[in-house]
């Protein structure tokens, strides 16, 4: 377990399925440890490379803006309390006047539920807690970027306005107007590109190739985080509305999903 800085106990660093570094294409992703602990930060990286990961270091949220202003990471590693922007700040900065979209997981030692729901409703993809165990940070990196895996270079593939949609294994989901490509890691409303985080993609990916079932909140933990639910988390809500709010923003006068009360979500 890493704490303060330090690892407390002898660990072999390993993928999910506990086989050592796994060795599909992680050398082709960067990722920015934003981590003003120097102990700390150098623990992530060095965790983060031995598994095969390329690994960028800043240590305020300031320098962390600078960097994001000449190359944009395959994704963040962020602490919350950083001198400068803090990491909230640095969230919203991201998603809002950058409109970057690479995952963010947020690891930090606020614990509270009102920090989690804060960072998720901010954007951040996923978040761990201080001290945390190599292996679970590992787990967590590997499963956000498997999610959003197919934004990396497949933009090209579908020409404007959907006009490539009808090349060869590339499909595309329809609701009223929202399109979605999921190949692409794309949607549409119009002509309008909605700028949506891994899980919100994810979330939306499944109410759209089955519009008419209900989602039980344990159902869209299950399938879009892969853990199991334990009913205490308000991580699903907190995305869903989010994702409401982006799809109501792009196309003001439809409703595009619904709650069924005591159940779940569908599409409306």
């Amino acid at each position: 377990m890493i704490k303060n800085g330090f690892e407390t106990a002898e660990s072999e660093s390993r993928t999910p399925d506990g086989n050592g570094c796994h060795a599909e294409h992680q050398d082709e992703y960067e990722i920015l440890v934003v981590e003003d602990d120097a102990d700390i930060n150098q623990l992530l990286c060095k965790i983060l490379k031995k598994a095969g990961y390329a690994a960028t270091q800043a240590f305020s949220g300031t320098e962390a803006r600078l960097l994001l202003g000449i190359s944009v990471p395959d994704m963040l590693i962020l602490d919350l309390m950083l001198p400068g922007l803090t990491g909230e700040e640095l969230i919203e900065l991201i998603r809002g006047e950058m409109g970057l979209d690479m995952p963010i997981l947020v690891l930090s030692a606020k614990a509270g539920l009102e920090s989690r729901v804060a960072a998720l409703k901010s954007g951040a993809d996923d978040y761990l807690l201080k001290p945390f165990e190599p292996e679970e940070l590992l787990a967590r990196v590997y499963a956000v970027l498997r999610r959003c895996r197919g934004q990396h270079g497949s933009d090209t593939e579908i020409q404007p306005e959907g006009q490539g949609a009808g090349k060869k294994g590339l499909k595309e989901l329809s609701y009223k107007k929202l399109s979605l490509f999921p190949e692409a890691r794309r949607a549409v409303i119009g002509e309008r590109e909605l700028l949506l985080t891994a899980h919100e993609f994810d979330i939306l990916e499944l109410f759209i190739s089955q519009p008419e079932k209900v989602y039980s909140r344990e159902n869209l933990y299950e399938q879009v985080w892969k853990g199991g639910y334990y009913g205490e988390d308000n991580t699903v809500n907190v995305h869903v509305s989010n994702l409401r709010k982006k799809l109501l923003a792009a196309d003001p006068g439809e409703e595009y999903i619904r709650t069924v009360w005591g159940i779940g979500f569908k599409m409306a």
